[in-house]
């Protein structure tokens, strides 16, 4: 069996660091980069797609609402123009430092609230997958394969994966526990790491009520931004590599 490890890279901003990114990113198939709208700035999108490009580490764009305050983890209500707009112009910004180099772009995955709304929402969803498929139709859209960004993916022809998080909590409908309720986040590496096992060995996860879940499982994400966001990377590679998972990148 073979799965993507991903996580959420290029957070950093000015003089405010965070998560582990050089420590992480040689960890890791699939790095997500914001784009500066939720998280991130020129020097430090640089920085972080320099580093990939020496580990040998797979790049995204990482676009999300422009909400430098809140992260991009507060919802904004914005018109399908806007964000088809957004998209465009933060996975050009992302592709511009990959093409210096001949390098280029493995996928787009929406950060924060963009991607919770749009897992669920189908003019934000469309909105996103035009952007997307304007840009280069070639590039995989990450998505929850429960929700209407992947569905809508599908539809428009895109090429699309499914994205599980080892350290989220889950719904009944497949959708992620907001973060304002209590269990959203699963902060036990070894529980994470048996969830992980189960949702990609078995298919399934235990949603926070208790029942299980089917679930489609081609990409693990960490976020980069949890304190034990490194330790968690670790452990999960020798489980995945004691279980005979192979970690690769989505176009490998």
């Amino acid at each position: 069996m073979k799965v993507d490890l991903n996580a959420d890279v290029g957070e950093s901003y000015g003089r405010y660091t965070l998560g582990f990114d050089e420590e992480l990113i040689p960890l890791i198939s699939s790095a997500n980069i914001a784009c500066g709208f939720h998280a991130g700035d020129p020097v430090v999108l640089e920085n972080t797609v320099g580093i990939c490009e020496k580990s040998g580490t797979a790049i995204g764009a990482h676009p999300g609402f422009p909400d430098l305050q809140g992260f991009g983890r507060r919802n904004m209500n914005l018109s399908p123009k806007e964000v088809k707009a957004m998209m465009l112009y933060q996975i050009g910004a992302v592709d511009a430092f990959l093409h210096k180099n001949g390098g280029k772009l493995q996928h787009v995955k929406p950060h924060g609230a963009l991607y919770n709304m749009a897992a669920k929402e189908e003019s934000l969803a469309k909105a996103i997958c035009e952007a997307v498929k304007e840009y280069d139709k070639s590039l995989i859209i990450l998505a929850q394969s429960s929700g209407t960004l992947y569905k809508e993916a599908v539809k428009l022809g895109l090429p699309v994966r499914a994205e599980v998080f080892m350290d989220r909590a889950y719904e009944e409908d497949g959708s992620l526990v907001a973060r304002s309720k209590e269990g959203a986040m699963i902060t036990d590496e070894n529980l994470a790491i048996d969830r992980v096992l189960s949702m990609i060995l078995k298919g399934k996860v235990k949603a926070i009520s208790g029942k299980e879940i089917p679930i489609q499982a081609d990409s693990v994400c960490v976020h980069g931004d949890g304190e034990k966001a490194l330790l968690f990377v670790k452990k999960l590679r020798a489980a995945l590599t004691e279980n005979g998972v192979e970690i690769r990148k989505l176009k490998g």
